[in-house]
């Protein structure tokens, strides 16, 4: 179970976290969602698609994308949230600032998801100072702005779970319990292509940590890069089949844009993995 501010998310089954972007720039939809309106009726279609949880994000977190001032991020999130909270599902707010995470806990969001994993001024106190919310640190080799310009070097995955694990620590030292915590790796964030599917292809070696984890594969330039498509939005059949490969991994929750075709896939999966257990049962209960 994943305790945020309003719900507890039963992670037994996997969790599909459907992506609103509140921005003029992102990477895939840059602009398709900016205005309120148009992020709320996002919001409701991604639900009405499957989604289990809605992630909204009012900065771009591409490789090199400019910092946005905190008035203006505010200014785009807050608005949403605001309505957003009446869905009654889980909300969670892609930030990094902290003024932004105490201002959305306010109005009710349950989750802070956070690719600096809370290292900002203030960030892991405004998080410890609530009771219950949700919270995904992340995995991030320098910042956003420099990120794949000096990716990392070496084997990622000792690195990936030494951060994460201390981020944990520091993060439970303020009274944070540990069913409020989820880790994500970070894919794309300041790692090479051939690091980002290490991350995919050992990802049972992060759930050592002891937390369930969050991957966002969804239309990565890494997956652009192995398949040829340029275009992000194009790189959908690729990516549901990265998400899939994520959670038959063990990932507990897949951050996407596409939430149906994920959500259809993922049937496909359950289809099989419930055959395969009951496979299972049969083979145990015949064994002399």
């Amino acid at each position: 179970m994943w305790q945020t501010s309003r719900f507890r998310i039963d992670l037994a089954q996997p969790r599909v976290m459907g992506i609103v972007n509140v921005t003029p720039d992102s990477f895939s939809d840059g602009g398709a969602h900016a205005s309120t309106q148009a992020a709320l009726q996002h919001c409701e279609q991604l639900l009405k698609e499957g989604a289990d949880i809605l992630d909204i994000g009012g900065e771009s977190t591409r490789p090199g994308s400019p910092a946005v001032p905190l008035d203006a991020e505010l200014a785009r999130v807050l608005p949403v949230v605001r309505e957003a909270v009446k869905l009654n599902v889980p909300i969670s707010i892609d930030t990094y600032k902290p003024e932004v995470m105490r201002a959305v806990l306010d109005l009710g969001a349950d989750i802070v998801n956070d690719i600096w994993a809370l290292r900002q001024p203030g960030a892991r106190e405004a998080v410890a100072a609530h009771p219950s919310c949700g919270v995904c640190l992340m995995h991030m080799h320098r910042d956003p702005q420099t990120m794949q310009a000096v990716p990392m070097a070496g084997d990622v995955i000792p690195e990936v779970l030494s951060f994460l694990t201390a981020q944990v620590q520091l993060l439970k030292a303020l009274g944070v319990d540990h069913s409020r915590i989820t880790l994500d790796p970070g894919v794309g964030f300041g790692k090479t292509v051939a690091q980002n599917f290490a991350l995919l292809a050992r990802q049972r070696e992060l759930l050592a940590a002891g937390y369930p984890l969050l991957l966002g594969w969804s239309r990565k330039s890494s997956i652009g890069a192995v398949t040829g498509i340029e275009a992000a939005g194009e790189r959908i059949v690729p990516s549901v089949a990265a998400a899939v490969l994520a959670v038959d991994r063990g990932a507990a929750v897949v951050r996407v844009h596409d939430v149906r075709d994920t959500v259809a896939a993922l049937a496909v999966w359950r289809a099989m993995k419930a055959q395969e257990s009951q496979q299972q049962t049969q083979e145990q209960t015949s064994t002399p």
